[in-house]
């Protein structure tokens, strides 16, 4: 399976609805808090249904709600890919 890179996390925002139309996505984000990108903890829950979905990789509930940054989801999402 391929690596989730910050490219495809940036599509799952846009397609969730988890990005405030505003926020530029294109540049250095991976350690923008989700909060200051314009995401609520509703966005990020429906981006990690689109993990599931798209990539096969199950982020439980809890785990998701800890989630501040995009390198922190991108790590925690190529670590389960590596176990697969």
């Amino acid at each position: 399976m391929r690596q989730f890179s910050l490219g495809d996390l940036t599509r799952l925002l846009h397609t969730s609805g988890g990005v405030d139309e505003h926020v530029d996505l294109s540049g250095d984000i991976l350690d923008a808090l989700y909060s200051d990108l314009g995401c609520d903890s509703l966005a990020i829950l429906e981006m990690s249904s689109l993990i599931k979905r798209e990539f096969g990789v199950v982020l439980e509930d809890d785990e998701v709600v800890d989630l501040k940054t995009p390198r922190q989801t991108i790590a925690l999402v190529n670590s389960r890919v590596a176990q697969a």
